[in-house]
């Protein structure tokens, strides 16, 4: 299985009572594939997974398979809990999803040697492919590289890792290092151009659920070595920037809401845009035509 493009990592819309919105998912995701993206990523950070219920995760996995048309569906899934994050890969795989994404287990920071031990326990619990998401802001701690290479020579099934590290050079390590072995994409808007330049492949994307287009033909251009990706990306980086003044998810919402896909409705304790990101966003929005 080829992991190559631009894949986007989805809201989960809710109604005004805070349910599930399957009407403006449904819209959601007919956008997406209107704009060619290569992949749905339903329930990781920007699905508000942390304040879904399993059911609803499942539900959601399930709804973005049977509405993706044969487009890659990287069901999210994982938790601090290496049994639990077992659990939620074998019900994203039973629900159909292509590979599952599992996080760096959060809050409780363990060693590089319990980040091996769950990878791989994970990785042996189900058939799929594994996607590790390595987000050090937000989980605590920093999956080594030494580490991601136990990982690689114990479960065969661990094939990509999104690098949401902010760190370019860490991407050129992992693409010397490790080839063909391990895709890497991008875990950041901002850095796909110059990630896909040191061997990235491409992007698990924020800022796809708005402009779909233009992420997927700015994506597409720097991995054929157009000289027009740096003018395509560099035209978006103002959206990017401003599109992560707050959470990312909240001016996704607040963007897909001035479009009529889905209302701008977050679980607690993720909060509407304030004011000022609210502007400035919208700005740029509008900036781009």
């Amino acid at each position: 299985m080829k992991f190559e493009g631009t894949y986007t990592a989805l809201v989960t819309p809710f109604t005004r009572e805070g349910s599930i919105d399957w009407a403006a998912f449904e819209r959601v995701v007919s956008d997406q594939l209107d704009g060619g993206v290569t992949g749905l990523v339903p329930c990781g950070t920007t699905g508000e997974s942390p304040t879904l219920t399993q059911t609803e995760q499942r539900d959601v996995i399930a709804r973005t398979v049977a509405l993706a048309k044969g487009r890659m569906t990287i069901a999210g899934v994982g938790s601090s809990s290496t049994a639990h994050a077992i659990e939620l890969a074998k019900q994203a795989e039973g629900a159909g999803a292509n590979a599952v994404m599992v996080v760096v287990p959060y809050y409780n920071k363990p060693t590089q040697e319990g980040l091996v031990r769950h990878y791989v326990a994970t990785a042996k619990a189900v058939g799929c492919p594994i996607v590790i998401y390595n987000i050090p802001g937000r989980s605590g701690v920093d999956l080594g590289i030494d580490a991601m290479g136990r990982i690689l020579d114990a479960a065969a099934n661990v094939v990509v890792t999104k690098e949401a590290t902010a760190n370019v050079i860490r991407a050129q390590q992992l693409a010397a290092r490790f080839g063909e072995r391990l895709t890497v994409l991008s875990g950041d808007d901002a850095l796909t151009l110059p990630m896909i330049s040191v061997g990235a492949r491409g992007v698990i994307s924020v800022a796809s659920n708005v402009i779909p287009g233009p992420v997927t033909r700015a994506t597409q251009l720097a991995l054929d070595w157009d000289r027009a990706a740096t003018q395509a990306h560099l035209r978006l980086l103002p959206f990017f920037e401003a599109l992560f003044i707050e959470p990312g998810v909240a001016s996704a919402k607040a963007l897909l809401s001035k479009r009529g896909l889905c209302q701008n409705v977050l679980r607690e304790p993720m909060m509407p845009l304030g004011e000022g990101a609210r502007k400035a966003l919208f700005a740029a929005y509008e900036a781009l035509g």
